[in-house]
């Protein structure tokens, strides 16, 4: 019989909080992780749930801004997901951001946690560019692999999961994942924490809206590298004004 939780907090960046995934009224964003409590609290009927994750936040602010406010709150399973942002910068030092991965880990499981790692998914294969960066993305899964390890903690390998190699996943800008992506990694955290997945998650999708992919490159770039760039240029992040959007324990259900 898989193990219940009764409290899950989720900390990181803008794939915890869910950006690309507007719930379908369009009051705020909903992702893997809302997806995950709503689906847990099934099984687990006492369940609270925070996300503490803000678009934008690399591995150090992850790290200094949310998790000593994840403990505080005594939650039982956490997931941690950070690191992604910092790849795509020009000074990433894999080996610092490893070692201090460990550490985190290792407070959240002194502290009782469980904890969710996750691999990233490969995004070369969708945006222009990026295959240089392959070779970071590896050596960065393999490092949360190592960390995974180490403390026993639960990895959701998503790198190792081919469906994301489908750009029906991906949302328009092509960094972020879409509804489709999100509830391909509830699915996948649900089958690693013993939770049946809602079967609405698992069926095909619909054919692939012309219009999206047929946006050429520079129409692409125009919309979506040139801002990212210009913040990197600026200092500026996307989630400089934005607040955590469930800060604290409250009860899914």
């Amino acid at each position: 019989m898989p193990a219940a939780f009764s409290s899950f907090v989720a900390i990181g960046d803008s794939f915890s909080e869910g950006l690309g995934d507007p719930y379908p009224d369009g009051d705020g964003l909903r992702g893997w992780a809302d997806l995950f409590a709503h689906r847990a609290a099934e099984f687990w009927p006492d369940l609270a749930y925070a996300n503490l994750a803000v678009r934008g936040r690399l591995f150090d602010r992850i790290v200094d801004e949310q998790v000593v406010p994840a403990i505080k709150q005594s939650p039982d399973l956490v997931s941690f997901a950070a690191g992604f942002n910092d790849a795509l910068r020009p000074n990433y030092n894999p080996t610092r951001l490893a070692t201090r991965a460990h550490e985190v880990v290792r407070l959240f499981k002194a502290s009782g946690a469980e904890v969710i790692l996750f691999t990233c998914a490969d995004i070369t294969s969708h945006i222009p560019g990026t295959k240089l960066l392959r070779k970071r993305f590896i050596t960065a899964n393999d490092a949360t692999r190592r960390v995974a390890k180490r403390h026993d903690a639960i990895l959701v390998d998503l790198w190792g999961d081919d469906a994301f190699a489908d750009p029906r996943l991906w949302a328009e800008d092509r960094l972020h994942m879409n509804a489709y992506g999100h509830q391909r990694v509830a699915a996948n955290v649900c089958t690693a924490l013993g939770v049946e997945p809602d079967e609405d998650w698992l069926k095909p999708m619909p054919q692939l809206a012309k219009v999206r992919r047929e946006v050429n490159g520079a129409a692409w770039a125009g919309k979506h590298l040139a801002p990212w760039v210009k913040r990197r240029i600026t200092g500026k992040s996307s989630g400089d004004t934005v607040e955590p959007k469930r800060p604290k324990l409250t009860q899914v259900k």
